[in-house]
């Protein structure tokens, strides 16, 4: 969510392993793993995702649960994860009682786990799945937003956020800020009763559609973030980095947006010391839980942005000798 750390050296490397199959079972294989894990997602199953969530909304914070899962090439599997969000917001209704604006529970959805990359008619599987599984939050008073993934799904992850919001004016969409073309997004889907959020991006993306330099990722980041705070929507700041957390606060004050007008989002176990403080000063937090079996992509992809988690990953390889 926070986007790439480009000076991780290391970081080419993790993203090219994310979409390894060998690497995943060799990974998933060594016996530390799952402790690792543990400090990013959730647990493999809804139960330990509830325990989670019911967990940041006693410290005042919000939720946001992603089932973990992508790039799905069967119907039966976008079935089951259609299956695993509507079965989730059920126990989101026993989570709250009462409907808050902003709303403190939200699920991600991933279009390519509703079936999007299936051939054929993958977009419109994919468009009828998330309607159903939106259909249901609206139901338990839950918010919907749909993740952004790789470059090449970008146009028709769009469209179907467009047809979506003909029913559901108030779905949540990601924009990644390392993007050429998301400020330019930025203006178009930031209208009113819209919410974005706008991450750096966790990708390995070509020179000819993304930034490649921390620093240009960071001006576009800034640049798209005014954009935002100057608009008609509800801006949703995914960053751990305090520098864009600084111009968030600073943006909007400008714009003369209070707390209730904006949040800021950060990853399960990332920074929770910083978590608890925004909300502290007053300010919406939401935090992005994940959970289920299909963990190692988004694990790599965590330890990839940030040199940091690389390091803690290290220091248990090194602890468990």
């Amino acid at each position: 969510m926070s986007g790439p750390s480009l000076s991780n050296p290391l970081r080419p490397v993790l993203l090219a392993a994310a979409r390894s199959p060998r690497l995943e079972k060799t990974v998933a294989g060594m016996g530390l793993t799952r402790k690792v894990v543990d400090r990013f997602v959730a647990g493999e199953a809804e139960p330990a995702a509830v325990s989670a969530v019911r967990d940041i909304l006693t410290t005042g914070r919000f939720a946001t649960v992603d089932y973990l899962g992508e790039d799905t090439t069967d119907p039966a599997q976008a079935t089951a994860t259609v299956d695993a969000y509507l079965s989730l917001l059920r126990s989101y209704a026993t989570l709250s009682e009462s409907i808050e604006t902003p709303r403190p529970l939200e699920v991600s959805l991933k279009l390519s786990a509703l079936g999007q990359s299936l051939p054929g008619d993958g977009a419109k599987i994919a468009l009828s799945n998330a309607h159903r599984i939106v259909t249901a939050a609206e139901e338990v008073g839950a918010w919907v937003t749909v993740d952004a993934e790789d470059h090449t799904t970008t146009d028709s992850t769009l469209s179907i956020v467009r047809t979506l919001r003909r029913d559901f004016p108030t779905l949540g969409t990601v924009l990644q800020a390392y993007l050429h073309r998301t400020e330019a997004d930025c203006r178009e889907f930031s209208g009113p009763r819209s919410r974005i959020r706008l991450c750096k991006g966790a990708y390995q993306e070509p020179a000819s559609v993304a930034f490649q330099k921390s620093a240009e990722v960071d001006a576009s980041y800034l640049r798209c973030l005014k954009v935002l705070m100057d608009g008609n929507g509800y801006p949703m700041v995914a960053s751990h980095d305090p520098v864009m957390i600084d111009a968030a606060l600073d943006f909007a004050k400008q714009a003369k947006r209070t707390s209730e007008d904006f949040e800021f989002q950060m990853l399960y176990g990332i920074r929770d010391g910083e978590q608890r403080r925004l909300v502290a000063e007053g300010n919406h937090l939401r935090v992005y839980i994940p959970y289920g079996s299909q963990w190692y992509g988004y694990f790599m992809r965590r330890l990839a942005e940030r040199p940091a988690n690389l390091m803690f990953f290290m220091r248990s390889l090194a602890s468990n000798d």
